[in-house]
This record gives C-alpha cells, structure tokens and sequence, in this order.
C-alpha cells in the first residue's frame, strides 16, 4: 500500500485571503497516484480561461503522462538538478509564449505576463484537486526549442511538474529533504514591493 505523507505548511499572513492560496505551496515529491488525461484536460481548461493581452492567449503547453514517451522526453530536457527530484512527478509539461503579437511580427510585450496568468489559473485549479505544481525555471530551453519543433517566434521558458500531494520526502536527496518538510514559508513584507507612492528600491 502507498505511503501517504501529509506536510502542513505554516503561512504567516498579515492579512486574510482564500485557503486555496493560503495552503498552496510547490512539493518536490508526490504520490504515486496516477494523473488521468481527463484531469490534464480539466488543468488546460481553467487555464484556458485566463486574461490575456488583446485575448490572443500567447500560452503554448507540451504535456505528457508518467510512463509515456512524451514524458521522457521532457524529462529528458530539464537540467540534472530538477531531474533528481522531478523523477517523482506523474505529469510534466513544457510552456512557451508567440512572441509576437497575432498578424503581424509586432512584440509582444506581454505574453510573458500572460503566460504568468495563464500558469496562476493552473495552480489554484491544480491545487482544488489535491494536485501539487512545481514550476521550474532549470529547463534546457534551446534542446526544449529543437526537440519539440518550436518556431523562431516562441520562446520556450518553464518546465512544470505535477503530482498529487501525499509523496514520502524519504525519495528526496537529503538537502531536498530537508526543505520539503520544512514548515514555516516565508515571503517579502508588502511594504518591499508595493508603495503608495515613488517607487523605492528594496534589496
């Protein structure tokens, strides 16, 4: 029987907000629980839905299931150090954004932004159905770019593993480990980022 592990995290708020983002954080192990196309597909849905600029929607996404063909090969493009714990995931994909905007070879300033939006729907979705995401910047981008037949005008730029939450951090490397069951989060104070104001510049 699969060992379910249960971390709970502690998110020190200074101000209220909805559980779904309270309780979110990116795992590094996951259960061995299968994911379905069918919820591949309920993820892309509530990304779909996300604002962009003009609606072009300039999110392009290469998914693949544990245990397929498609999955290897986008392991196969993540850098040594997100594979050592990546092995774990049921699903990984591969996002990248047009960057230009539609008809015409004008940038698209945006679609990173968009990207971004697009991404945040996926998490909040992903994490109402038990899903863990971790998003990864260690991505071979120009093997990414090649292997999967990407066009001059879409810029890969993330790899994403997925799984359910309920993995043993004993499958970690040992530093991973420790940062897996490491309880309280942290993050910036808001008056480090947002300012009434003149922007200042915090370090």
């Amino acid at each position: 029987m699969e060992k379910l592990t249960t971390i709970q995290k502690i998110t020190p708020l200074d101000y209220p907000v909805l559980d779904n983002i309270k309780n979110r954080w990116s795992p590094r192990n996951f259960a061995e629980t299968p994911i379905t196309e069918e919820k591949v597909k309920v993820l892309l849905e509530a990304g779909r839905w996300a604002p962009s600029a003009s609606n072009i929607q300039p999110w392009r996404v290469i998914w693949g299931i544990k245990g397929t063909e498609m999955y290897d090969r986008i392991f196969d493009c993540l850098d040594e150090f997100n594979q050592s714990w990546a092995v774990n995931s049921q699903m990984l994909w591969i996002n990248a954004f047009k960057k230009t905007m539609e008809k015409n070879e004008k940038e698209n300033f945006h679609a990173l932004h968009d990207l971004g939006l697009f991404m945040g729907n996926i998490v909040q979705q992903a994490h109402s159905m038990n899903i863990g995401v971790h998003q990864m910047a260690g991505v071979q981008f120009k093997k990414a770019q090649k292997d999967f037949h990407f066009p001059e005008d879409y810029h890969v730029t993330t790899a994403v593993a997925f799984g359910y939450f309920g993995g043993d951090p004993e499958d970690l490397p040992d530093d991973l480990k420790k940062q897996e069951l490491e309880k309280m989060r942290e993050r910036k104070p808001q008056q480090e980022f947002a300012f009434n104001g003149n922007f200042k510049d915090k370090k």
